[in-house]
């Protein structure tokens, strides 16, 4: 069985909050995108190990990888049999803020499901995926939403027009951990002040209101990342925004065709990477 799991970019990212336990509390506009990983599942021999293989060296395999985590929580009690084994071929960069790994984790966690007959509801898979990280519910719902605390919390958005973006990655990952760290709490907004119908869907003549609160600390450690918005916007985006704590920065578009030349132009070399997407409802 193979499955594809897509990317998500973030259209709003804003910090709210800390919990005691050193969390933080997020508020986020969340779109999957048509930039995919692909999840193969298959059943091993009886007797096998759980295994979780990755095509890019430097992607974890074993416990230390999401999907292993997911395999082996979805399976219980099963998978001391652990004759499952997962292959992914990774063409999201991983520490990009485009949610690769979680993705991989909310595909595995459906795959298995389906590949062995579980008969788990989306509803108690959802709660699995709370266990594995912040961002793989939101793939498991797999459609636009706003999310809010941890990330856990999701609501569902309304269908809008399909957006044209174009994703820059530096050639670099950066740490969630560091992004959240070096955030100063006093140059974050109110986040009542925004307006998510226009936020969610900003094109069609009205302004950008496109934020994130991670920006600030990101650009000012990284000048790749601040040349490539630059670059973006010099290519005609109608508004840039980096993606959840980093490394990767997008451009929105109001058509196809300015997408696709914006595309092209973008210069490449020295680690970058472009990646021209639509939205997925």
């Amino acid at each position: 069985m193979k499955l594809r799991a897509p990317a998500k970019v973030n259209l709003s990212l804003r910090v709210v909050g800390k919990r005691r336990d050193g969390y933080h509390l997020i508020d986020t506009i969340m779109v999957p995108v048509s930039l995919y990983d692909e999840v193969e599942i298959k059943r091993a021999k009886p007797g096998a190990k759980l295994t979780v293989t990755c095509d890019d060296p430097k992607i974890p395999s074993g416990k230390n990888n999401l999907a292993y985590k997911a395999a082996a929580l979805i399976l219980g009690k099963a998978a001391e049999q652990r004759d499952v084994a997962i292959h992914i071929r990774k063409r999201i960069p991983a520490g990009a803020g485009l949610g690769g790994g979680s993705s991989d984790a909310a595909a595995v966690l459906i795959g298995v499901n389906r590949l062995l007959r579980l008969g788990k509801s989306r509803r108690e898979l959802m709660k699995l995926a709370v266990k594995i990280g912040a961002d793989v519910p939101f793939f498991i719902l797999g459609r636009p939403a706003r999310a809010r605390g941890i990330g856990e919390r999701l609501k569902a958005l309304k269908r809008g027009p399909s957006l044209w973006l174009v994703i820059a990655y530096p050639g670099f990952p950066i740490s969630t951990g560091w992004a959240y760290h070096s955030l100063d709490f006093k140059l974050t907004k109110n986040p009542g002040k925004i307006s998510l119908n226009r936020h969610v869907w900003p094109l069609r003549g009205h302004a950008l209101e496109l934020v994130n609160d991670l920006e600030k600390p990101v650009l000012r450690r990284y000048s790749k990342v601040a040349r490539l918005k630059r670059r973006l916007a010099e290519a005609g985006a109608a508004g840039t925004l980096m993606s959840g704590s980093g490394s990767s920065v997008f451009g929105l578009f109001s058509s196809g065709d300015k997408a696709k030349k914006a595309f092209l132009r973008l210069e490449r070399g020295d680690g970058i990477q472009a990646f021209l997407v639509r939205s997925l409802q």
